[in-house]
């Protein structure tokens, strides 16, 4: 069923919209700069018309369509209470500070909006204080940065973290001035009347419309109480902006883990309550102790382990067996210790709740699940009806979950992952009786939606596929490098180097070159690094907003990333104009959770590679693909180095999944494209695209193998 996009009839909420979105209108009278999109305005029609029905729409806007406005002002004139859910933190800022102002600013709305993160966004009061009397620093610097939250404390009005400059948002002083769902004291605390998250659920609550992230939204869904009480009863209208990443998210969230951090800090925070309560430090000293010793040693017993891995993988390390047994122990220990304590205090009875839910935690995880039937391993990405000879310790479930482990460098963390969130999603979504809009810029498959529909438990949902309005014939050009080895070749890293050093050359570097793996990220900085033509920022090397402020700031660098450069990246202007993507970006075969989706798929008679691992790959591509153009004005070359994609029978459904750029295997045409004055390119692209230039396929690289 396809969404009507008309703004003509009875539907006044999207006449309304589209006008106040029209040359003229609303926003193009109180917003500068704001440009009027068709495409945009279809896109809020059929919002409008999925609120007005409280309906269900996907919606994939292409780059450029304004998607955030197109939503915006449907919602905003519609005066129904809504849920807005962004992919991260940086976006939910982004359109609660400048996006939804301006919009509410130019309709002239009256209604009340709210930011809500999570806890861990907020300062807890009561933690900093505890905070302040234990040492638990481990350099000049994190002091510094803590000195520095305390005098942030004495003057904020939200509390947000994100206020505090310069704090990372891996900082280990975080853990130490926020709460988290079990060790918050809830109404018990002294410090109950000053809670900054009390006070944002508060505003939350009262508002019209209010902007949460992903997390967020699902936590309120799985009921796994980041705040108090639910915000979604009562809402009208959700939508969910990035929803591609929806699916994965829900995975987490539905499911549930244990990791090394909170189990030292429930030993360390069961100290910290004994200063209060005389007499009990004698009692939970030891068991204490020994939950952290017994945590380090269960992380010692995982060092021959692979990086993560499944429960069967894991349990096949008698060590780890006897580290597992012992952590449980130790972790009985401690709530049998404080069980006598709990009415001394809050925090004591907080301890002793944390206490079991880790034991429930620790025997759901360890419950031992039988092999699949296939037990075949996913290797990486097969056409249909090529075989896989390798074994797999891949557990299937009777409940349908899959047990996994994954390592860092100190920590490690025990995860219980369902298979399918299609029918929780469906449920709460049902159960809410709201509008749900789920939007991206990379949403469909060749058109298709089926693929997305699915994971999100969508039966039938109203659909609408709006193309980016940029000019991709003259403003992008897509290169396909010709004599590539195999991906599985050892030389292919120097084989992408070798083929876009001349693409670096024409562009003077202004590039992002994006690997499926962090070992061909490594080499390629190597190699590029023998020749210091260009300033290099390599992922790993700084934070990623730091990186990505060097090379706006570089004018000629070449910024080196794997995965999560992919997506929630806006490089507008000259400064990017080269997108590489290496290989063809298919889900790693280490991942558990991902093995046993294939597993399932192809037990149930499916077939994982067509189901599952293309669509996810080309949703991926397009994601990276997104970074090169961003404005009206942005022009750039694509470097796609993967043989697969004229090789291959599935290069096709990729080709034809990204927006209709001209194609050459040529890399005279790339120095020829950077060549060209850029606003006589916009005014011959016609001649362009009829005539074509050496070696370019007229038609299209989106539509079409090379």
């Amino acid at each position: 069923m396809t969404a009507a996009a008309s703004t003509e009839g009875a539907d006044t909420l999207a006449a309304r919209s589209s006008a106040a979105l029209s040359e003229g209108g609303l926003l193009a009278q109180r917003i500068p700069a704001f440009a009027a999109r068709e495409a945009q305005q279809r896109l809020a029609a059929a919002v409008a018309d999925t609120l007005g029905g409280r309906e269900t729409l996907l919606a994939e806007a292409g780059t450029g369509t304004g998607k955030t406005f197109a939503y915006l002002v449907p919602l905003l004139l519609s005066g129904q209470k809504a849920i807005v859910s962004t992919g991260t933190r940086a976006l939910q800022d982004q359109l609660y500070h400048r996006d939804l102002p301006r919009v509410r600013d130019a309709l002239g709305t009256g209604l009340k909006t709210a930011l809500l993160k999570g806890r861990a966004n907020y300062l807890c009061r009561y933690r900093l204080e505890r905070a302040k009397g234990e040492p638990r620093f481990t350099s000049r610097e994190q002091i510094a940065q803590f000195q520095r939250i305390v005098a942030w404390s004495g003057r904020t009005k939200m509390g947000d973290l994100a206020e505090v400059e310069a704090l990372a948002e891996d900082s280990p002083l975080l853990p130490m001035v926020t709460s988290t769902a079990d060790n918050c004291l809830g109404s018990e605390c002294p410090m109950w009347s000053e809670c900054f998250v009390v006070q944002a659920r508060q505003r939350a609550q009262s508002a019209d419309l209010v902007v949460v992230n992903h997390h967020l939204l699902l936590a309120d869904l799985a009921l796994k109480q980041e705040g108090f009480g639910e915000i979604l009863p009562g809402a009208q209208a959700f939508v969910v902006d990035e929803a591609h990443q929806l699916p994965e998210l829900a995975a987490q969230f539905f499911g549930e883990g244990l990791s090394a951090r909170p189990l030292v800090e429930l030993a360390r925070d069961a100290l910290g309550e004994s200063k209060d309560v005389p007499g009990s430090l004698a009692i939970v000293q030891a068991p204490s102790r020994e939950l952290e010793q017994a945590t380090r040693a269960l992380r010692a017993t995982m060092e021959g382990l692979p990086m993560r891995g499944t429960q069967a993988r894991a349990l096949q390390s008698p060590a780890f067996a006897d580290g597992l047994r012992a952590l449980g122990d130790a972790v009985a220990a401690l709530r049998d210790a404080l069980a006598p304590l709990r009415e001394a205090s809050p925090g004591f009875d907080a301890c002793h709740a944390r206490a079991q839910e880790m034991m429930s935690r620790l025997g759901r995880w360890t419950k031992t699940a039988p092999e699949p039937a296939s037990g075949r391993a996913v290797e990486g990405p097969r056409e249909p009806g090529e075989q896989g000879d390798s074994g797999s310790d891949s557990p299937g479930s009777v409940d349908d979950d899959v047990r996994w482990f994954e390592l860092s460098p100190r920590g490690f963390r025990l995860q219980r992952t369902p298979l399918d969130v299609s029918g929780p999603l469906r449920t709460h979504r049902e159960q809410s009786r709201a509008a749900w809009i789920f939007t991206s810029a990379t949403l469909a498959v060749d058109d298709s939606f089926a693929h997305i529909a699915t994971r999100l438990g969508l039966e039938q949902p109203a659909t609408l596929l709006v193309p980016s309005p940029f000019h991709w014939p003259s403003q992008a050009l897509c290169y396909l490098p010709m004599r590539m080895p195999q991906p599985a070749d050892r030389d292919y890293t120097w084989a992408v180097i070798e083929s876009i050093r001349p693409v670096l050359q024409a562009s003077a570097g202004r590039a992002f070159v994006l690997f499926a793996s962090h070992r061909a990220l490594r080499e390629a900085a190597e190699l590029l690094r023998e020749e210091g033509e260009w300033p290099l920022f390599v992922q790993g090397e700084a934070p990623r907003h730091v990186l990505l402020q060097r090379f706006r700031e570089s004018g000629n660098g070449v910024l080196l990333g794997a995965a999560s450069f992919r997506e929630g990246v806006d490089v507008a202007g000259a400064a990017l104009s080269v997108v590489v993507v290496d290989k063809l970006p298919f889900a790693a075969p280490d991942d558990p959770v991902f093995e046993a989706r294939l597993d399932a798929i192809r037990r149930a008679g499916g077939n994982p590679f067509r189901d599952e691992q293309l669509p996810q790959a080309v949703i991926a591509l397009k994601q990276g693909v997104g970074r090169l153009i961003r404005t009206e004005t942005d022009r750039g070359v694509l470097v796609l180095c993967d043989p697969r994609l004229t090789q291959k029978s599935y290069g096709a459904l990729f080709l034809d999944s990204l927006p209709p750029f001209a194609s050459t295997r040529d890399v005279r045409d790339v120095h020829a494209f950077f060549a060209r004055d850029p606003v006589a390119a916009a005014d011959h692209a016609p001649a362009v695209a009829a005539a074509g230039v050496a070696g370019t396929d007229v038609a299209g690289a989106g539509k079409g193998t090379p």
